[in-house]
C-alpha cells in the first residue's frame, strides 16, 4: 500500500469544510493513517515549502513568503491517507494547484475559485483547501516531516474488502 498526505490548509478549517473534504477521500477508498491539527511555525513550514518542495526555486521568493504567510493564518491538519496509487489518486481528487483551472468535480474546482493574477494582485496566497504530496519521494519526505511513526497506525477497514484487489 502507498501512502500519502494532506494538509487540510487553514481556508478549510475556516470554512468548515474540514469533514466534507475529508470524507471524499474516504469514500473512495482510501484509509486515514495519520490525522492531527497543527500550527507550525515558520521554520517546520520553511522546511516543508523548501527543503521538500523546492518552492522558493520553482515560484520565486515571492510566492513562497505569501504561502507561508496564509498557512499561518489559523491551524491545520496533517492527514495521512493510505491506499493503492494513493499518491496520483490525491493528486486527481484535488485538482489543479490553481482553483481557476481546477475541473468541477475536483476539491479545489469545487470548493475554491481564486486565480494566481487575482493572488499576486492582492499580494496573497492561493487558498485552494488543500495541499497534496505530489509524487511518492515527496510523500514520504513530508510524512516524516510532520509525523513520528508513533503518529502512523495500521488497521483493516470493511471497504478494503472493496476498494483493494485481493
Amino acid at each position: 500500500m502507498e501512502r500519502t498526505m494532506i494538509i487540510l490548509k487553514p481556508d478549510t478549517v475556516q470554512r468548515g469544510l474540514v469533514g466534507e473534504v475529508l470524507s471524499r477521500f474516504e469514500k473512495v477508498g482510501l484509509k486515514i493513517v495519520g490525522c492531527k491539527m497543527v500550527k507550525p511555525d515558520d521554520e517546520h513550514y520553511h522546511y516543508h515549502y523548501e527543503n521538500i518542495s523546492k518552492m522558493i526555486s520553482r515560484r520565486g521568493q515571492k510566492g513562497f513568503d505569501v504561502t507561508l504567510k496564509m498557512m499561518q493564518e489559523g491551524p491545520v491538519i496533517a492527514i495521512v491517507l493510505e491506499g493503492i496509487e494513493a499518491v496520483a489518486l490525491v493528486r486527481k481528487m484535488v485538482g489543479t494547484t490553481e482553483p481557476k483551472e481546477a475541473l468541477p468535480g475536483t476539491i479545489r474546482g469545487d470548493y475554491a475559485h481564486i486565480s494566481f493574477t487575482e493572488a499576486n494582485r492582492k499580494d496573497q496566497g492561493i487558498a485552494n483547501i488543500v495541499h497534496a504530496s505530489g509524487d511518492v519521494k515527496e510523500a514520504k519526505q513530508e510524512i516524516a516531516h510532520w509525523f513520528d511513526k508513533s503518529e502512523l497506525f495500521s488497521y483493516k477497514t470493511v471497504h478494503e474488502r472493496y476498494t483493494h484487489a485481493s
